[in-house]
């Protein structure tokens, strides 16, 4: 049988092909009810345009980037970028973009790549993760004239593009929620402070302990990851005055520090409560199950694509509604011990 080709579609929709190209790279120029017409059409037909001919059409490289600098030892374990970048895909894929993924070791590297992405013509546009306190990836990508929205709590100036929520809400109503069973010596273990979510959450700490008249209680510093959890914990357990509950800046480093106390002979919550931070798979089956703070990662990415896309093609932006953090309680914590 004989492919179909653009011209099947344009006669049978009754359109030219100029018509029918201007249809799928999204352009102006065509009435909603013939655009929609020409797309149903070739949905029928089974035709869709190839992605390199598209990309010549258009002068793009139909492709997003997402570098990171972590180890690769961290970034599997840390179940927060497999959803993220579900959701990235789930809205590319309606717009025929790929994802090119990039890990690098450190960030000198992750600099030279997204110049060498930029020089090469790769990605037409970026997203940045893992920020960092005078973070210099904003007006490196300026500079380079890529695209780039920001993945964060959106505490960048508004003239950056950005996608996120404020995470301190639910650190917040973590402590809070400690507070009303009764613990006064509230711990808390910290992304890096040079992070933005690691800072952030830590001040939400701090503050909610301000304002429940409460005195300063530890805070260590650690990298999100299982074994520095681990060890945080371990370091707050031989305190000689140890914490009854602990807040922990994510779910990996929580239930790491929920199985520390638990090989130490403590019961959790009546001797330790325990709390995290993202709502991972994971944190509704450990046992006891652990309270956290559920965030839509998913939904991240999708708003997160969304808006990239926009910049690339230059288009408005649109509204996308992120659900708000919510302190999920479970059984990881309890009443203070008396």
């Amino acid at each position: 049988m004989t492919p179909t080709t653009i011209n099947d579609v344009a006669r049978l929709a009754g359109v030219s092909k100029g018509a029918v190209s201007l249809a799928f790279n999204n352009r102006p120029g065509l009435a909603d009810d013939t655009r929609a017409r020409i797309l149903e059409t070739a949905e029928q037909l089974g035709w869709r345009p190839s992605a390199r001919a598209r990309a010549l059409s258009v002068s793009r490289a139909l492709a997003v980037g997402l570098v990171m600098a972590r180890p690769p030892e961290t970034l599997r374990a840390d179940p927060f970028f497999p959803s993220f970048i579900a959701g990235i895909e789930s809205e590319l894929s309606q717009h025929g973009y790929a994802l090119l993924l990039q890990v690098v070791p450190e960030h000198e590297a992750e600099h030279h790549t997204y110049r060498r992405l930029s020089d090469e013509g790769r990605v037409d546009g970026v997203f940045v993760t893992d920020l960092y306190v005078d973070d210099e990836r904003p007006a490196l990508l300026a500079e380079l004239g890529l695209p780039a929205v920001i993945v964060g709590p959106g505490l960048f100036e508004t003239h950056w593009a950005s996608v996120g929520v404020d995470d301190q809400p639910g650190i917040t109503a973590a402590v809070e929620h400690l507070v009303a069973l009764g613990h006064t010596r509230i711990a808390h273990v910290a992304g890096p402070p040079e992070m933005v979510h690691g800072k952030s959450r830590r001040e939400a700490w701090a503050n909610a302990l301000i304002r429940a008249g409460l005195p300063e209680a530890p805070s260590v510093d650690a990298d999100f990851s299982a074994e520095a959890g681990a060890s945080a914990t371990r370091h707050l357990l031989d305190l000689v005055d140890p914490p009854t509950a602990v807040v922990y800046a994510n779910d990996l480093m929580a239930i790491a520090g929920l199985s520390v106390a638990l090989a130490r002979g403590l019961h959790v919550p009546r001797d330790l409560s325990i709390t995290g931070y993202e709502d991972t798979e994971l944190a509704a089956h450990v046992q006891p199950p652990l309270t956290t703070v559920s965030t839509d990662v998913i939904g991240w990415g999708r708003a997160a694509a969304r808006r990239l896309l926009e910049l690339v093609e230059r288009r408005d932006p649109t509204d996308f509604p992120l659900q708000p953090p919510q302190l999920v309680v479970r059984g990881s914590t309890g009443p203070a011990p008396t």
